[in-house]
């Protein structure tokens, strides 16, 4: 009777013992990961705003993921800057070591170590940008 008792007391405990709440890079449609994973699902040009300060606040490495299109495609020689999204708005940039025949239009997917640069420029690095 006694054991009963405690599981009846442990059971009211448990289910009056408030869930932790999910932070919202955590939710499935985030275009954020913890360490080295790609997101499912990736952020665009339309919806990156609605993302950026949802970013997780950690010391640790985070993946960010977007899909759209190039505007701007340089190389200095030694390194690749893909840049997505227009100037207006918030712009990422992919820091790699090739272009791969990427150019100005093409439409890619862009994952990465996420830094954010400034209030409008996200930096991507390293990144890994694909057709």
């Amino acid at each position: 009777m006694a054991f009963s008792r405690l599981l009846a007391v442990l059971a009211t405990l448990i289910s009056s013992t408030p869930a932790k709440s999910m932070e919202p890079w955590q939710a499935p449609d985030s275009p954020f990961r913890l360490g080295e994973a790609y997101p499912e699902k990736p952020a665009t040009c339309e919806t990156v705003a609605h993302w950026v300060d949802k970013a997780p606040q950690i010391d640790a490495r985070v993946t960010f993921a977007i899909q759209g299109e190039l505007v701007a495609a340089e190389w200095d020689g030694a390194l690749a800057y893909l840049i997505m999204c227009e100037e207006r708005g918030i712009q990422v940039m992919c820091v790699t070591y090739s272009k791969e025949g990427l150019e100005t239009g093409d439409k890619v997917l862009f994952g990465g170590g996420y830094i954010r640069f400034d209030k409008r420029r996200i930096v991507l690095d390293p990144c890994l940008a694909s057709d």
